[in-house]
Parts: structure tokens; sequence; C-alpha cells
């Protein structure tokens, strides 16, 4: 099928990137939010990125005249039943993600596909909840998005090849690379990355090391470019914690307990770069280790 208009729900830091990056790409974007305030900092936000991109002549100043043009918002989640492809990129919460497509599916065209950019959650369970389970898969892109090359394509029981194509065609498009996952919690990329963070936290709960040697070791050590912890307080620990919880749930194995210091920061509301505060406190000029 011939996909060119493209729905994003959700205006935040992986819907705006979502949306920058299709927009540069040809497609025309409607971005949804509840927040007009989350839109108008989208759109701002997509404008400074892709002014970045012109100053690293990664762009022309007419290819990012067009991408903005093409960006359109909407605070009326039903306006998205007219696109060819919905993305859903809301918070990491299965039933705030079913009430989204409850209240889409009387409005969407026959032909149009959902997909859903979840982390973890099951996309055979949120696709059960709708009116086409053939047309619904998991599309989770990485974070930042215009930066990192990887898209997830995940197939649900029922998901048709046709589906799945048109899914690929766009990533295609976006000159991304994708990576097809069977539809077990976390995928492939969490499945593997979010036990190593869990790791880090107990290896720090444990008082094995502090987070600057814990950090540090990995970078020096297994020249990853970021720190477990590190890369844990720019996700999101409150993400972190939801995905480990996800895995722990639906494969039921010791192995994927969170460490109760992660939930301990998540209670405190130590949520990472967002909030200001996480492993690192980045209150200040340059950020701090918080133990």
């Amino acid at each position: 099928m011939d996909i060119t208009r493209i729905g994003v729900v959700g205006a935040g830091q992986m819907g705006n990137g979502i949306a920058h990056v299709l927009a540069l790409a040809g497609y025309d974007v409607l971005l949804n939010d509840v927040s007009q305030e989350a839109l108008d900092k989208a759109v701002a936000l997509i404008d400074r990125n892709l002014d970045r991109q012109v100053s690293r002549e990664k762009i022309s100043a007419e290819d990012k005249a067009a991408a903005m043009a093409r960006i359109k918002t909407t605070m009326t989640l039903t306006d998205l039943g007219k696109t060819d492809l919905v993305i859903e990129a809301a918070t990491e919460r299965e039933e705030i993600k079913q009430k989204i497509f409850d209240a889409l599916l009387p409005h969407l065209e026959p032909h149009t596909i959902l997909t859903s950019n979840t982390s973890s959650i099951s996309i055979t369970r949120l696709a059960s909840r709708t009116d086409r389970p053939e047309k619904f898969m998991g599309f989770h892109f990485m974070n930042p998005v215009p930066l990192m090359q990887l898209v997830e394509l995940i197939r649900g029981i029922a998901t048709d090849a046709e589906t799945y194509d048109a899914c690929l065609g766009v990533v295609e498009r976006l000159g991304k690379t994708a990576a097809s996952a069977e539809d077990f919690p976390a995928f492939i990329v969490n499945r593997i990355l979010m036990p190593m963070i869990n790791e880090a936290v107990y290896t720090l709960y444990e008082g094995v090391g502090n987070v600057n040697s814990i950090d540090q070791s990995m970078k020096l050590g297994a020249n990853h470019p970021m720190g477990p912890l590190e890369l844990a307080d720019f996700i999101g620990l409150d993400t972190c914690l939801a995905i480990m919880n996800v895995l722990h749930d639906g494969l039921a194995d010791t192995k994927y307990r969170p460490c109760p210091l992660l939930t301990k920061y998540v209670e405190a509301g130590w949520l990472g770069r967002k909030t200001k505060r996480g492993f690192y406190d980045y209150r200040g000029e340059t950020p701090v280790p918080t133990r």
C-alpha cells in the first residue's frame, strides 16, 4: 500500500523525534498530543534540531523548510483517522495505549495501519483489542530518533505480510535499518539492554562500585559510549523500571527482578535527566553522582 500521511500520537521525546524524521523523509505528518504546550514545544524542538542539521551540512535550508511545512499539529485525536499509518508514541503504560486505540478505531479508514512505539508491551495483546489485528504491529524507534539508525519491527501473532512490508518500506525511506523481532517481552534491544542496566544498579546497590566507577568501568573497559547508569538517566528510570517489570512478569524468571534501588529512585521521583536527578544530579553545570 502507498503510505503518504502518517499520524503520530504523543509529542514527547519519542514523538517529536519520529515526526522530525518522517517529515524530513517526505511524509505529511499530523502530530497529536493532549497538551497544546507540548505540541508547541515539540515543533520548536524539531525546528532547532533541523537547524542543527543544516549547520552541520547534513541537510539544506530548503530541506528544513519543506520538512517543517509537512508537520501539522492537533489536540483532537480523531483527526488522525484520515491517515494511512498511525504511530502511537504515548507514555509506556498499557492502559493509556489501549484508550488511545479505542478512541481512534471508529474514525479510521479501512486501510489504516496501527502501530505502537512501545519498547516492551505485547503487540499481540494491544492488537487484540482493535478491529484490525492483521494491520497492527510494533514500530519501535530508538532514542534519540534522528540519530539512531535502528528500528525494531515487531509482528503480533495476527500481523499480515502486507502490513509488515508497508512498515518496512517506511523504515527504508527514512534511511534507517529494520530489525525484525518476535513478540516476546521487551523484544530484542531492551531484552538485552535493560537487564544490563538493572545489573549495574545491583552493582551499585550492593556496594561493589559507586556511580562513577561503574560507568567508567563500562566506558573504558567495555568501550561503551555511555555508562549504564548514565544511560539509565537518559532513558528515564521510570521507563527502565517499567520494562524490567514487563520482563519479570512476562517471563516469570527471577533474573529479571528489578533492583530495589531502582524502585526507590523512581518512588523518590528521581527519574534521571528529565527530572534533573537520577543516578546523577543535573541541577548544576556538570552532572554529579548521587551515590
